[in-house]
């Protein structure tokens, strides 16, 4: 999977002018994530590769991870269709003053599509929930 990271990324990317809501009652990423244990799951996954990587580990430095695991875990539950409610301040908020680039964002969405795949979330799934972020790197990057 590694050689389609960069296809992801930028289908990531290009997906910032697709975004729309996930229409009414359409759990279909939700469920295909795993629901909240699947999330739970990933975001786990996720926040111990990005801790672990010398590349952008310390920005996690200072970071409550028990609230971070259940501020993106409900993100992403919310962004799939699922019943959750985001609690958790804006990307804008949530990264001011950490002047975070390009390449530390790339490496996160390269964690998130490790720990997808370590969880066998189909690739279909994957890329749906990266177009769904994907918005979300304007409102995190140099902020």
């Amino acid at each position: 999977m590694k050689a389609a990271i960069p296809f992801l990324l930028a289908l990531a990317l290009a997906g910032c002018a697709l975004r729309s809501p996930a229409p009414p009652g359409d759990d279909a990423l939700y469920r295909a994530l795993g629901g909240q244990q699947g999330i739970a799951a990933i975001v786990e996954e996720l926040l111990v590769r990005a801790v672990e990587d010398p590349r952008i580990g310390r920005h996690f430095a200072k970071t409550d991870l028990v609230q971070l695991h259940e501020r993106l875990s409900e993100q992403i539950c919310f962004e799939a269709g699922g019943p959750c409610s985001y609690r958790g301040r804006s990307m804008e908020e949530a990264h001011a003053g950490m002047q975070l680039d390009e390449a530390d964002f790339n490496r996160l969405v390269e964690h998130l599509v490790d720990a997808m795949e370590a969880r066998k979330v189909p690739t279909r799934a994957q890329n749906r929930l990266l177009r769904r972020l994907a918005p979300m790197r304007a409102q995190v990057i140099h902020r």
